[in-house]
C-alpha cells in the first residue's frame, strides 16, 4: 500500500511523466563496428561514466522507442520544453532530484482558440539557441521535424504522439472515400476505403518567422506540453538528415544536436562519449565535462565495474546480489510508473484464442516473481494501466478496479490455476493435451532470463504445456517482436506522460508500438473517443471502456507487475535528477 501511495504522490508532483517504451539491454544496428570520433581534445576535469543499457537500437529522436535511447537523446537534444531539477528529492532517497517541466528551446507561449474549436499554441523561441555546429535553431527546424515525424514514410513508431495536431489524421490515416450522400465508403472487411493521403505540408504547424512556431490542435489536449518535451518531438536538422537519412546518426560530423551535450565519439558495442555543447544557451550551468555511456549487457560486469569505481551509475545488477545490496543501503529504489508484461501474438495460433491468452495470464504467479526474482518492491499487476497514473479524481487503476485477483497466497493461486485449466480445456486442450510447444522470447538480460525461467516453470506446472525459452540481443529482439515473428514475448511499457492514454493508444489497429498485432474496432472507437475529447469525464470513461475490452474481454496482454526503478550511484556524485518513469539526467551533476 505504501508503494502505491508513494507512486501517486511522485506522479502528481512531477506534473507529467516522460518515458519511452521498453528499456533493457541493447545491441548494435550500426553499419560498422569502428569508432566514429571527433577531433576535439580529450576532456579533462569531471568525467562521468554511466551504464543504462548496451548498444541503443537508434539515437534518431523520431525513430527511438526505448528508454535507453531516450535518455541518451535527452542529453543531446532539447524540445520546446525540457525536464529540469525541481530542487526536491524523489521521495525516499537523498541523492536523486525530482524533475519538473520547464521551458526549453521556447521561452514562452500563448494559447488561443481558433475556428471550430481548434486550439492554437504560439511558441516564442528563446534567443541564443544554436545547433552544435553554431547555426541558429529556427522555428523552421521544428516544422520540418514535426512533419517528418508525422510522415508515414519515416516509419516512426511514435508518429501518433502528435495525432492531436490538425492534419495528422489525413496524413497518417488517409482521406476516406465518400459516396453521393457523404457517407464513408467501407471495404468488405468494414474498413474505410482510402482515397488519398494528405501531403505532410498540411500538418498544422507553421513558422511565420524564425522565432515563432505555431501549432494548431484539433482539440484541447491536456498533456500537450509534455509532448513538447518528448524525444520524438525534438528538432533535427533537415540538411543533414535529408542528405543521409539512414546513417546520419552514426557520424559525429552529421549528428548535429541542439541540447546540453553533443556526441564526441561512438565506439559501437563499447561506449558513447558526450561532451559539453559550447553552443548551448545554458552552457555555464552544465556539470560533467564528458558523460560516457558505457554499453554493456552483462549484469555481473556492470556491478564489478561500479564497485571498482569504473562506473559512477548503474541501474542493473545480478538478481542474486539484490538482497545484500538493499540490506547495506547501496541500492536505491524509486517510483517508476510502468507495467512489465507478456505480449501475446494475437494473430498466430495458439494465442489467437482469447481463452488461451487468459489461461496463460491467470497461471502466472506474480507474487512469487516479485518476492523471489525481482525483489525490489514491485506490485503484482491486476490490469494493464499501472498504479500512479492520474484518473478522474485520483488513481486510474483504483478507479478501474482489478481484472483478476493476483495470487497473494497459495489458495488464490490455486483458484486462478483452476480457472486457467478450465479455459484451456474450453479452447480444446484439456489438461494441456494437444497444445503445441511454444517459445517465450526475451531480450538478453539476467533479470529477464530469471523471470522467463519462472514463467516457463509456472506454465508447465499449472497448464501441463511445454514452453521453450529464447533470448535475442536488444535490437534484434525489438525488430522480431515488432514484426510479429514470435508467439509470446517479454514486454514492458513506461508512460510517456501522466495520462492513461499513454498505455492504451499503442494498441490501436496498425499502431507502430502494437507488438501484439491486436485489432478490435470497438477498442479503436473507444480510444478515438478518448483522444478527441477534452472533457475529463468523457475521456476517462472511454479509456476505462478501452481497457475493459483489451483486458476484460480480449485478454490480449498478460501483465505481471508494476515497475519500480533501481539504481546505484557513486556517493560522491551530486545533482542527478529523474522523472518517475525512468529518465535519469546527468547534465547538472557535480562531484
Amino acid at each position: 500500500m505504501k508503494k502505491i501511495v508513494s507512486l501517486a504522490l511522485v506522479a502528481a508532483m512531477s506534473l507529467s511523466l516522460l518515458a519511452a517504451c521498453g528499456g533493457g539491454t541493447t545491441e548494435s544496428t550500426a553499419p560498422s563496428e569502428a569508432p566514429v570520433e571527433s577531433t576535439a581534445p580529450v576532456a579533462e576535469g569531471f568525467n562521468l561514466n554511466v551504464n543504462i543499457a548496451s548498444e541503443p537500437q537508434t539515437i534518431d529522436p523520431a525513430l527511438n522507442s526505448a528508454v535507453d535511447g531516450a535518455i541518451m537523446t535527452g542529453h543531446m537534444f532539447e524540445g520546446l520544453y525540457r525536464w529540469a531539477n525541481s530542487g526536491e528529492n524523489v521521495e525516499g532517497v537523498t541523492n536523486c532530484g525530482l524533475a519538473e517541466l520547464v521551458p526549453g528551446q521556447a521561452e514562452s507561449y500563448e494559447k488561443t482558440e481558433g475556428e471550430n474549436g481548434e486550439v492554437i499554441y504560439t511558441f516564442h523561441l528563446r534567443d541564443g539557441i544554436k545547433w552544435s555546429d553554431g547555426k541558429d535553431v529556427t522555428a523552421g527546424d521544428f516544422v520540418y521535424s514535426w512533419r517528418r515525424l508525422a510522415t508515414p514514410e519515416t516509419a516512426a513508431d511514435y508518429c501518433y504522439m502528435i495525432d492531436m495536431v490538425k492534419g495528422y489524421a489525413e496524413i497518417n490515416g488517409g482521406i476516406p472515400e465518400t459516396d453521393a450522400e457523404g457517407k464513408v465508403v467501407l471495404d468488405e472487411e468494414g474498413n474505410p476505403v482510402i482515397k488519398e493521403y494528405a501531403d505532410p505540408t498540411t500538418l498544422g504547424v507553421e513558422a511565420p518567422d524564425d522565432k515563432t512556431f505555431v501549432v494548431t490542435l484539433t482539440y484541447d489536449c491536456p498533456y500537450f506540453l509534455e509532448i513538447c518535451a518528448f524525444p520524438a518531438a525534438f528538432p533535427v536538422r533537415e540538411d543533414v538528415v535529408s542528405a543521409n537519412p539512414d546513417e546520419w546518426t552514426y557520424d559525429v560530423a552529421t549528428y548535429l544536436s541542439n541540447g546540453a551535450y553533443k556526441m564526441k565519439s561512438w565506439t559501437h558495442n563499447s561506449e558513447i562519449v558526450m561532451e559539453k555543447n559550447p553552443e548551448y544557451y545554458d552552457y555555464d550551468k552544465l556539470g560533467p565535462d564528458t558523460i560516457t555511456f558505457k554499453l554493456m549487457d552483462d549484469a555481473n560486469a556492470m556491478l564489478t565495474a561500479f564497485e571498482a569505481g569504473e562506473l559512477d551509475f548503474i541501474e542493473d545488477m545480478p538478481v542474486d546480489d539484490i538482497p545484500s545490496l538493499l540490506a547495506n543501503g547501496d541500492l536505491n529504489i524509486v517510483p517508476y510508473i510502468g507495467t512489465y508484461y507478456v505480449c501475446y501474438n494475437t494473430q498466430a495460433a495458439p494465442f489467437d484464442d482469447w481463452r488461451v491468452r487468459k489461461a496463460f495470464t491467470l497461471a502466472i504467479d506474480a507474487q512469487y516473481i516479485v518476492e523471489n526474482v525481482t525483489q525490489t518492491g514491485q506490485l503484482p499487476a491486476s490490469g494493464f494501466v499501472p498504479s500512479g497514473v492520474a484518473g478522474i479524481d485520483g488513481d486510474f487503476r483504483s478507479e478501474g478496479g482489478d481484472y483478476w485477483t493476483p495470487a497473494t497466497d497459495a489458495d488464490q493461486y490455486a483458484k486462478n490455476v483452476a480457472e486457467a485449466q478450465q479455459l484451456l480445456a474450453d479452447a480444446g486442450y484439456p489438461n494441456g493435451e494437444g497444445f503445441p510447444t511454444v517459445t517465450y522470447l526475451y531480450n538478453t538480460n539476467d533479470n529477464h532470463q530469471k523471470i522467463g525461467e519462472a514463467l516457463q516453470q509456472q506454465w508447465s506446472t499449472a497448464l501441463n504445456v511445454n514452453v521453450k525459452l529464447e533470448n535475442q540481443d536488444w535490437a534484434v529482439f525489438l525488430e522480431t517482436r515488432k514484426q510479429g515473428n514470435y508467439q509470446v514475448a517479454r514486454n514492458g511499457w513506461i508512460a510517456d506522460y501522466n495520462d492513461p492514454i499513454s498505455f492504451l493508444d499503442m494498441w490501436l489497429t496498425g499502431g507502430g508500438n502494437n507488438d501484439a498485432q491486436y485489432s478490435n474496432p470497438d477498442y479503436d472507437a473507444a480510444i478515438n473517443e478518448a483522444k478527441s475529447s477534452a472533457d475529463p469525464a468523457v475521456r476517462m470513461k472511454a479509456m476505462h471502456d478501452a481497457e475493459d475490452i483489451i483486458m476484460g474481454q480480449d485478454w490480449a496482454l498478460g501483465p505481471i507487475y508494476f515497475y519500480t526503478q533501481k539504481y546505484m550511484l557513486n556517493s560522491d556524485v551530486k545533482g542527478m535528477y529523474y522523472t518517475p518513469l525512468g529518465y535519469f539526467f546527468f547534465d547538472r551533476c557535480s562531484k
